[in-house]
């Protein structure tokens, strides 16, 4: 796993199994947003720190879900192809879309690029895209040298400015992994390697969606 500097997370210690069950899908951020939000109430009327717990435990869920109403959509991104060629995300609408912020340089991105192409290959006939985004800090020739070398299936793009990597997070950390539905939605986020088989069931029942 590599990243481009140091990544904190510093939570209270009684949300920490919140935290551990949230961490790495697409709600994680708003229920972050929810959790500061009702700190900064609890300090503004210095409300009992356990009466806080319990309203916070009791309000959690709603209040994370209305942040999180309309936030899983996937932004617009033009993806630039190794060939100069565009991909954007209105294009991949109508399929079930696995997004790769990788580098040459991560030496877990390498090790499981090879499951990577097993499950483009293993879903691609149906109606299955994948993108694999190289972190700007990648040279260009490293990144088509690599794509050649290995014969990758699928598209690479090149993320030279950082715009990507920016628009989908501010990923800083490789590898860091998107399932987007066919409706352009974020169903899931993968900090780190992902478990491929549990990769494999959730992108079996996004194709039978409609």
């Amino acid at each position: 796993m590599a990243t481009g500097q140091p990544v904190a997370l510093n939570f209270e210690g009684a949300m920490a199994s919140i935290t551990e069950v949230l961490y790495g899908t697409v709600l994680f951020t708003c229920f972050t947003v929810a959790i500061t939000a009702m700190k900064s109430l609890t300090e503004s009327t210095h409300m009992n720190r356990r009466r806080f717990h319990w309203a916070m435990g009791g309000g959690l869920l709603s209040l994370g879900l209305s942040a999180c109403s309309n936030s899983n959509q996937a932004p617009e991104s033009v993806f630039v192809l190794l060939d100069g060629s565009t991909l954007t995300t209105s294009d991949l609408r109508g399929k079930v879309t696995l997004i790769n912020f990788w580098a040459t340089t991560c030496v877990s991105c390498v090790q499981k690029m090879p499951d990577l192409i097993n499950t483009h290959q293993r879903f691609r006939d149906r109606g299955f895209e994948t993108i694999a985004v190289a972190m700007s800090y990648d040279p260009p020739d490293w990144v088509a040298n690599f794509a050649t070398t290995r014969q990758l299936p699928f598209h690479v793009a090149l993320d030279n400015t950082g715009e990507i990597a920016r628009d989908w997070g501010d990923v800083r950390l490789t590898p860091t992994t998107y399932l987007v539905d066919k409706r352009g939605r974020i169903v899931k986020r993968y900090l780190g390697n992902p478990n491929f088989t549990a990769v494999h069931q959730l992108i079996d029942r996004l194709l039978v969606q409609s």
